[in-house]
């Protein structure tokens, strides 16, 4: 039996098991997998136009009747800087040059568009069942209005501060995300990376602070890191990471094989690949310009210079300019269908509870 069964209750899943919404990563079919497993599917919105999003949510309705968690960011969009970008291409150059790329040749805009009406009015239309928020919570009418369509809100806190805040100010889930966790820092109160507590010292103190549930995030990836989450007072987990290896995302083939390779040691923090900091295993760019530059232009803009390198990269089967958003549980990732890997990552924290009750 699960020692906190308020998530299952709130959530009606089957098991206090949350997929990380991995933007890029995957779509539909990961969040379909896991749901059919038992745990809760989440769609990662931050890189979709309202239409994208709307479609994605009916695919999974059409394939299991299950609840669903919509993933928006809402950070501060901040103006392009013609000056500043145009350096960091410049920064960039030896590899404009290396690869016979045209740097004088028109880029998309990276995009990462925050939460806003045009997507509160799919939440509104759609009704998911949760709705989580990074970097924060999205401006108060719009979170009434996401309130007022009856859906649980959670957001990320990488301290116990941004966790009294989400709380005070809305939130009925804390998803508390310690510094090995992969992916974009959920940090909006701070900036200041150097920082960020650990999973394991983070999410007691969240918890004491807190009265609403907190979900554990980062660095667990099997049954002993569940169970271990739930003796700090967590009410569930949210995991990535251990899914991105499982036939349903939709990582790349060199991708898949730099993860496989991973170990302990290999991912970094770094800002390089969007202007964020996010967790991810370290690669060319990374090394050799980071992980962390003084010179990447604010989130998103970083990414856009990159965009040319990425595609050239990976046409000849290269990762040296793809951000893998990966935590340090990367080396226990598994390669097993999503609602198998479900199943065993909760039948796992299970036997491990039945040996401490025993």
């Amino acid at each position: 039996m699960w020692p906190d069964r308020r998530l299952i209750d709130l959530f009606k899943t089957e098991f206090p098991i949350v997929l990380a919404p991995m933007a890029g990563a995957m779509d539909a079919d990961l969040a379909i997998a896991v749901a059919q497993g038992g745990g809760l599917a989440s769609l990662p919105c931050a890189m979709l136009s309202a239409e994208k999003a709307r479609e994605q949510v009916n695919i999974v309705r059409q394939r299991v009747s299950a609840p669903v968690n919509l993933n928006f960011f809402t950070h501060q969009p901040v103006d392009a800087h013609p000056e500043r970008e145009a350096g960091w291409k410049q920064r960039l150059g030896s590899y404009y040059r290396e690869f016979g790329i045209d740097a004088s040749a028109p880029i998309n805009a990276a995009n990462r568009a925050p939460f806003d009406a045009a997507f509160c009015a799919v939440v509104e239309e759609l009704k998911p069942e949760i709705v989580s928020f990074h970097f924060g919570l999205p401006e108060d009418s719009l979170l009434n209005r996401v309130k007022a369509a009856g859906c649980i809100v959670m957001s990320s806190a990488t301290t116990v501060r941004e966790a009294i805040w989400l709380e005070e100010n809305g939130a009925d889930v804390i998803i508390a995300q310690g510094a090995e966790a992969g992916g974009h820092r959920g940090m909006f109160l701070t900036e200041n990376i150097a920082e960020q507590p650990g999973t394991f010292a983070l999410v007691p103190q969240v918890v004491d602070a807190v009265k609403i549930p907190v979900i554990a995030a980062g660095g667990i990836a099997d049954g002993r890191g569940i169970a271990a989450a739930f003796a700090l007072g967590a009410s569930g987990v949210q995991i990535g990471t251990a899914y991105l290896r499982c036939p349903e995302s939709k990582v790349s083939a060199p991708a898949r094989v730099a993860l496989a390779q991973a170990t302990d040691e290999t991912t970094v923090i770094t800002n390089v690949m969007t202007g964020r900091p996010a967790r991810g295993v370290a690669n060319r760019v990374m090394r050799e310009i980071g992980p962390i530059s003084e010179h990447a232009p604010a989130f998103p803009h970083a990414a856009t210079a990159l965009g040319p390198l990425k595609a050239a990269a990976e046409k000849l089967g290269k990762v040296d300019f793809t951000s893998l958003w990966a935590g340090q549980g990367v080396r226990m990732g598994r390669e097993m269908p999503a609602a198998e890997l479900t199943r065993a990552l909760a039948g796992g924290a299970l036997a491990r509870f039945a040996q401490m009750a025993g």
